[in-house]
């Protein structure tokens, strides 16, 4: 049996930043090690056009062509780009995953044309598929973790069980990918600017928490082995020459006896390493923040919220204003370490007091790495505020939601009692000053500023839906629609 051509299509994010695609490059690793001919076609990267890419198709012939996505880009790039792809396809089974289609997997099948939706951890999934789609075994009806479109029928196969032994997993397959035009691409938060050579890796997968606002592919959470975790560190560094690590796992620390692990074993290593992640508050006190910043933790990422108990407990975090607060004057104490303090507005329960809050918290322990600036919680679909949306008469479904969304700074459902031009005024009075709160601790250039703040008065007002906030803002990673 011949062993199969698996094409990864990564889609144009429309800007001149691009995260590496961890999550293909596990699946390509699988099926490489399966014996598959596998091809990357980076669109985010080469910025090429639906019509290059039919081209490409035309000339060559796969089995499985897959893409994943957020279903923030589903009207924006993917919806038109699996209709290009199901034209010139061939034969080739056109298989979507991600959050975006797994949480609507019969309603991504009918739209865009494809043949399959695989859910959840997919490394298993994507070689018994090229295996059904070459030979037949497994049958289609048989492959667990999928659904799949047979003309206008939609089936569901059973769930498949979550990978527990993250280890038994190959490492990212980086040498079928241009490397030399991710790494770098980003410059992240707590990056020092004299180093270029950085990228991103995951150490776990899934959250102990399950807030209203997130979709959860698996239940739980696993993490890699501390020693397999550095062995990819080790290998990065020795093979791409890596200066600076973002760990992208929802909760990089899990406690405070693996943090110390992965203390001890970079020492006995002889490694030296300087990395960003992310943290729940509650796993957060001085003598961890300590340990994070031996280890060479340069910024960290956290999950605020809100600081309205009330608006806390109603969208589940499990964490209140008290432990938000231990938290950041923990790492603001011992120092060395930038702080993401991520917190939204527009939630069941929120009101101007809770925003005016929002405002002063990070105004106050905010150590300016970043632009900070607030923002609407969006109801994506798969998350408990969605389902709240449509049980409330504030969302009819999956169309409704698409046809409105159009950017996650806007606004797609208000959940507070305010008008939605008020929302909106208020909303841009306090991302005003926190930008102009950031550029004058961080002595920037206010023209700059300025210019920022129009961008957000133009997403406001509806007359630029395609600027991406200020997390990443830069004058040269501004926004270039292609």
């Amino acid at each position: 049996m011949r062993n199969g051509r698996v094409l990864f299509i990564i889609h144009d994010n429309y800007q001149d930043f691009n995260y590496f695609p961890l999550g293909v490059a596990y699946l390509a690793a699988v099926l490489r090690d399966a014996g598959a001919d596998v091809q990357v076609y980076c669109q985010d990267l080469y910025h090429q056009s639906n019509e290059e890419l039919a081209a490409y198709l035309d000339d060559n012939t796969f089995d499985l062509i897959g893409i994943g996505f957020l279903a923030a880009r589903f009207k924006e790039t993917v919806e038109e780009l699996c209709r290009v792809v199901t034209r010139h396809k061939k034969e080739a089974w056109l298989v979507l995953g991600g959050h975006g289609p797994s949480a609507l997997p019969a309603y991504m099948l009918q739209r865009t044309g494809a043949d399959v939706v695989a859910i959840g951890d997919a490394e298993q999934t994507i070689v018994e598929l090229l295996h059904g789609r070459i030979s037949g075994t497994p049958a289609i009806g048989d492959i667990r973790g999928i659904a799949w479109r047979r003309g206008s029928e939609v089936h569901h196969n059973r769930p498949r069980p979550a990978i527990r032994n993250l280890d038994s997993l190959p490492l990212p397959a980086w040498e079928l990918f241009p490397m030399q035009d991710y790494i770098g691409s980003v410059h992240f938060a707590g990056q020092p600017e004299n180093v270029d050579r950085s990228l991103a890796l995951i150490s776990s997968r899934g959250c102990v928490n399950a807030c209203s606002f997130c979709h959860r592919l698996e239940s739980g959470y696993r993490v890699r082995s501390v020693d397999n975790v550095l062995d990819e560190l080790q290998l990065l560094i020795e093979r791409y020459r890596i200066e600076y690590f973002l760990f992208l796992d929802e909760m990089f620390i899990l406690n405070k006896k693996r943090l110390l692990e992965f203390e001890r074993k970079l020492d006995q290593r002889g490694m030296q390493i300087r990395f960003s992640c992310a943290a729940r508050v509650d796993i957060i006190d001085r003598e961890v923040a300590g340990i994070l910043k031996r280890c060479g933790c340069r910024f960290i990422t956290f999950g605020i919220e809100s600081t309205n108990d009330n608006v806390l407990r109603l969208m589940r975090k499990n964490t209140t204003l008290e432990k938000n607060i231990r938290a950041v004057e923990a790492v603001n104490e011992v120092g060395g370490i930038g702080l993401s303090l991520n917190l939204l507005w527009g939630n069941v329960g929120d009101t101007e007091e809770s925003l005016r809050t929002n405002v002063e918290f990070i105004k106050r322990y905010n150590n300016y790495q970043q632009v900070r600036t607030i923002r609407p919680p969006t109801p994506y679909p798969g998350s408990a505020l969605y389902q709240y949306a449509i049980e409330q008469g504030l969302l009819t479904g999956p169309d409704d939601f698409f046809d409105r969304f159009s950017n996650s700074d806007r606004y797609l459902v208000n959940f507070t009692d305010l008008p939605l031009d008020r929302f909106y005024q208020l909303l841009l009075e306090a991302n005003r000053d926190l930008i102009l709160d950031h550029y004058r601790h961080t002595g920037g250039d206010m023209v700059e500023a300025q210019r920022l703040i129009r961008e957000f008065e133009d997403l406001y007002n509806g007359r630029n839906d395609h600027f991406r906030g200020a997390r990443d803002y830069t004058p040269r990673q501004r926004l270039q629609r292609i």
